[in-house]
């Protein structure tokens, strides 16, 4: 297997983006895709999109793992974000550009023009990439507010959110962080946040940065209320008392001999904390249990029947199966016992034929437990002639199951066990509300959901209860702590190699795994030994 060298930060900026937006400018977000062989790729990460920017510069920075015997093509699409949809086919295309990971690191800093496709470029648009080796897992955690700012706006007050940059080897400002927007305020406190050393100053802690404070506008480009410049030992004074800091504009400090401030930016608390990986926990001695939730539902059709998705082919295989192989293959690597519970629902299951919405897959109740992938594989093969196929299509039951365990886990207070509920379906759900409730209560214990869409149904609910269109809320309001649904429909993979639809379905466990035990302020059970330099 290739070992990784290290990882890589990306910074990116494009300047002169073409304007696709009647009346105001475009609202530019960065697609960065990664090839994953035989012409497909796989998406790595997204930007923050930009209202009104022809000249973004993104403060989202991906992380990638750089190898230097293998070539790691890169791929950067550049949209226009007029909606809320994570569906990137209803926005502008502004241009894109490829490129190797050797390119972008031999440069250091990678410039191109952006392409409508090969060949034809967009006619206007530059992207620049740099790349940075991670050499050091500390970050800053700030709290920062500040007080009488600059009225900006005519008939409010100011939109401030705020900036930091760090200063280049060539003394240009390159930025490191952007804030939230507070909404007519003078006087915003900002929610706590962290960026890492890396970013902020390279490690080195005399190294110059500088703070503004802006006001945002949604038809045209942000004004600067006031900055200053520090360095990051001067911030960490705060780590004992607040630090106050003149915000200067300097063009009426230039104006004005009687000009003292446009207000002061006051650090209440600066901190530097070690950021632990998903590695970290996982060496550090987590576990990971695995589990296995399968739809026996009539719209699958009758096993027996070529045209059903529970028919199994002369070659062995359905989507359910492949699904089970693709998932538990990479998951069971990280559970020592390698025993996983697998449950069907929607199926009348004998001998009293009764509807079941979470029942063993084995037919054990009392120990529901597969050897390894195979035992799960052979307890579907054995099951599917001895149920029948029925409805609805109920997830909360198993779901409810798995949150028993995970809570248990999570009375433990340690990092030593996540749960991954994998759930592999073909139809809509039908007790949604049931279901977003059961997901709510699950966002603050140790599990993830993973939904695979098998088949040509309409999946829309699984899509609405993946978060990533916006907080998922129960039916009483009551919003999910943290992400931890990813849903994807099989039907997009079914041309690609098998790695690409494991990367997708498990792109999201490790920052899920990581955010629940940073929540809980929980270190890996034996922590790595941080560096002090």
């Amino acid at each position: 297997m290739a070992q990784c060298v290290t990882k890589v930060q990306l910074s990116i900026s494009c300047s002169d983006l073409l304007d696709k937006d009647i009346g105001s400018k475009s609202d530019p977000l960065c697609v960065v895709l990664q090839s994953i062989g035989d012409g497909k790729w796989s998406e790595l990460a997204r930007t923050e999109r930009i209202k009104n920017c022809q000249s973004p510069e993104f403060s989202t920075k991906p992380v990638i793992d750089y190898y230097f015997e293998k070539v790691q093509s890169i791929k950067f699409g550049v949209y226009d974000i007029d909606n809320k949809s994570v569906d990137l086919n209803d926005d502008d295309y502004l241009g894109g550009f490829e490129c190797t990971l050797g390119q972008i690191v031999s440069s250091r800093k990678l410039k191109g023009p952006l392409e409508l496709k090969k060949g034809k470029l967009a006619g206007k648009g530059m992207i620049t990439i740099t790349a940075e080796e991670i050499k050091d897992t500390r970050v800053v955690i700030l709290e920062v507010e500040a007080r009488n700012l600059d009225k900006k706006d005519f008939l409010g007050k100011s939109d401030p959110f705020l900036e930091l940059f760090r200063q280049g080897d060539d003394g240009s400002w390159q930025l490191a962080y952007r804030s939230e927007v507070i909404k007519n305020n003078l006087n915003p406190i900002w929610k706590k946040f962290s960026v890492p050393l890396q970013s902020l100053c390279g490690g080195d802690m005399n190294r110059p940065i500088k703070l503004s404070v802006s006001d945002h506008d949604d038809s045209s480009s942000s004004d600067l209320i006031g900055e200053f410049e520090c360095i990051t030992s001067k911030l960490l004074g705060a780590q004992e008392q607040a630090v106050e800091f003149d915000c200067i504009n300097p063009q009426k400090k230039q104006k004005k001999k009687s000009y003292k401030n446009s207000g002061v930016v006051r650090i209440k608390s600066c901190k530097i904390d070690v950021e632990y990986s998903f590695l970290d926990y996982v060496m550090g001695g987590c576990q990971i249990n695995f589990t296995v939730g399968i739809d026996f539902t009539g719209s699958n059709g009758d096993p027996k029947s070529p045209d059903s998705l529970h028919y199994i082919s002369p070659t062995g295989v359905n989507e359910y199966l492949t699904a089970i192989w693709c998932v538990g293959n990479v998951v069971q690597d990280y559970d020592t016992d390698k025993q996983f519970p697998a449950f069907g629902f929607g199926a009348q299951v004998p001998p009293n034929w009764q509807v079941s919405h979470e029942f063993a897959l084995n037919f054990n109740p009392s120990n529901p437990y597969c050897p390894g992938v195979q035992g799960i594989v052979d307890a579907y093969r054995q099951a599917l002639p001895q149920v029948r196929l029925y409805g609805p299509t109920n997830f909360s039951p198993i779901i409810n199951h798995m949150t028993k365990f995970a809570a248990a886990a999570a009375q433990q207070k340690s990092a030593s066990q996540y749960f991954v509920l994998l759930i592999i379906t073909d139809g809509e759900i039908t007790d949604l509300n049931d279901t977003r409730n059961a997901i709510v209560q699950a966002s603050k214990l140790p599990m993830s959901i993973i939904i695979i869409g098998v088949g040509n149904a309409d999946f829309k609910a699984m899509e609405f209860l993946d978060g990533d269109n916006g907080v998922l809320k129960a039916s009483s309001g009551e919003a999910a702590a943290r992400d931890i649904v990813q849903f994807v429909p099989f039907r997009q993979f079914q041309n690609a190699p098998r790695e690409a639809l494991t990367q997708a379905v498990l792109a999201e466990i490790p920052k899920q795994l990581v955010s629940y035990f940073k929540l809980l302020g929980l270190l890996p059970v034996n922590p790595p030994q941080p560096k002090t330099a």
